[in-house]
């Protein structure tokens, strides 16, 4: 009896420690970007926007892996620091960039697009994305999907998905099953952040669209937000909690019902 209650206790804490996030380790270090590596297979690049409203941003990315293969997810917002980007993912992890997929139209997701088809890399993203970008003159990304696709880095699979408006109206997220990672991009905030930029956001929809995540990954060990530090599922509760609506509530003054709808 001991002996099977050891080994329960074994697989439990087993199971916790595969859920637990890695601890990251920066690999390498510029002025201009910082790359990160998040597991065997998955790295972060963090690369750097200057803003009128917020002054200077630190942008994340994600870079999958596998058999001299990589995806990117977002581009740097300037093509010197893309292209600075793909030198390092050729000269170091000795891999191919097959794909780049920019996750909404802003210039912190697909600004460094040009320094990616110049070398022949095909980009790839939301077809709302790629009407947005042609409308405002901005670099386009080549090839379009509607809602969700799986692309193959290898041997390996990557889901990218549009869980709905948020963000932005085109905002889509990237998975790497294998390691039960994230790329929530714009879409997912770090712990402790504010609402942030939302000239372009749904707020109404925000909420909902990220607890679809939550029932469609719910696996999800490593979350990557668009901007600032790492984390892990709690993440998507923090978001939630960062733009979910009270719903319509009766106020009595002077014997007349005030309805109130207080959203992000």
């Amino acid at each position: 009896m001991n002996i099977i209650k050891l080994a329960l206790i074994s697989i439990f804490l087993s199971s916790c420690i595969a859920r637990k996030a890695p601890q990251e380790i920066v690999v390498y270090k510029s002025n201009e970007i910082e790359i990160k590596q998040i597991s065997n297979h998955v790295y972060q690049h963090i690369s750097f926007l200057d803003t009128k409203s917020f002054g200077k941003v630190s942008c994340n990315g994600m870079i999958v892996i596998d058999r001299n293969e990589a995806i990117v997810f977002d581009t740097p917002a300037e093509n010197v620091t893309s292209e600075a980007l793909i030198d390092w993912i050729e000269n170091n992890l000795k891999c191919k960039v097959v794909t780049v997929i920019p996750t909404h139209f802003h210039d912190d997701c697909l600004g460094g697009l040009p320094a990616f088809h110049a070398r022949g890399i095909l980009s790839q993203a939301n077809l709302l994305t790629i009407s947005l970008a042609r409308e405002k003159n901005l670099p386009v990304p080549q090839l379009g999907f509607n809602h969700k696709k799986e692309l193959k880095v290898g041997n390996q699979r990557v889901i990218l998905e549009f869980p709905g408006e948020g963000h932005t109206t085109d905002n889509i997220i990237g998975y790497f099953p294998a390691e039960d990672i994230m790329f929530g991009g714009c879409l997912i905030k770090e712990s402790g952040a504010g609402k942030g930029n939302l000239a372009d956001a749904n707020v109404d929809k925000w909420a909902e669209s990220v607890k679809s995540l939550k029932i469609s990954y719910p696996k999800t060990r490593v979350v990557i937000p668009g901007h600032g530090k790492t984390g892990d599922f709690k993440l998507l509760d923090y978001t939630i909690n960062l733009f979910k609506c009270i719903r319509p509530m009766n106020y009595i003054f002077d014997s007349k019902a005030i309805f109130a709808k207080f959203c992000g």
